[in-house]
């Protein structure tokens, strides 16, 4: 796909891998609505992306409330003259712990964001995906939702869920114009891992969003069904965990414990 001019709909875009997105499709001159729960962030990213030589359309939303995501869609079209070429799920949040030691409102936050709010978005967005007859969507899951960590219970099912949505929605939607993109970045230099403790002893081997936003369009550009990054520890954890579970679990279990309290604190809710 060539990303030269493209009507993008870009959630979670005021920071992370979010604003990387924006900032590098700006340079192809793409016309992005960038969406968020907060305006300032937003703001500062659509002052970089016109300096870059894109056009940037800012709406302020709280994607898991009722009608949000028509609303989201309505804007991208009437700011841009109509049409919609992308859309990018990348809004996303975490609360690692326990399962039992989690709120009840942190397991649903984490369930409407992470995976209703995209499903809903893209059922909102795709008749104007189809009518441009080479529609995209990327859906940016996380390397948790392939390979399941411990004391990230909801997240992971969040992850893999959304990542789930998106292959059959692929299969759904053959032949009819809309094509879709997964995405599993692996542990990322943002301010949604600030609150994390977890490094390279616990198996998080960080990247920059920059990095991930670069492969995610080199993706895009060569026709991929999957970006998957993290490095060679977690393509060989992707083929232990198909090959032998039990072997896997085995490794998890010799650092649980350091890793339970490394991510005690690792929340973005």
């Amino acid at each position: 796909m060539d990303l030269n001019d493209r009507s993008i709909v870009l959630t979670g875009a005021g920071s992370g891998i979010g604003r990387a997105l924006a900032l590098q499709l700006a340079e192809r001159s793409a016309r992005l609505t960038l969406v968020g729960r907060r305006l300032e962030p937003l703001e500062a990213v659509a002052a970089e992306v016109g300096g870059r030589g894109g056009r940037a359309h800012v709406v302020t939303a709280d994607l898991t409330v009722a009608g949000a995501p028509a609303r989201v869609v309505a804007a991208a079209e009437e700011a841009f003259g109509g049409g919609l070429d992308v859309l990018v799920n990348n809004a996303g949040n975490v609360r690692a712990g326990r399962l039992e030691s989690l709120e009840e409102s942190e397991v649903l936050a984490q369930v409407a964001l992470n995976l209703t709010a995209p499903i809903l978005l893209t059922r909102a967005a795709l008749p104007a995906l189809r009518a441009g007859g080479e529609g995209l969507v990327v859906n940016v899951s996380s390397g948790i939702g392939l390979v399941a960590l411990p004391f990230y219970a909801t997240y992971a099912a969040t992850k893999a869920g959304v990542a789930h949505f998106g292959d059959a929605l692929r299969r759904e939607l053959a032949g009819e114009g809309v094509r879709v993109l997964n995405v599993y970045p692996g542990a990322t230099s943002t301010p949604m891992m600030d609150s994390s403790r977890a490094g390279a002893e616990h198996g998080f081997e960080y990247e920059s969003a920059e990095d991930v936003a670069a492969a995610t369009l080199a993706g895009i550009a060569d026709g991929s069904l999957r970006v998957v990054r993290g490095g060679q520890r977690r393509r060989d954890a992707i083929v232990l965990d198909r090959e032998d579970p039990a072997a896997l679990d085995e490794v998890l279990a010799a650092r649980k414990d350091a890793l339970e309290r490394a991510v005690a604190t690792h929340s973005s809710l």
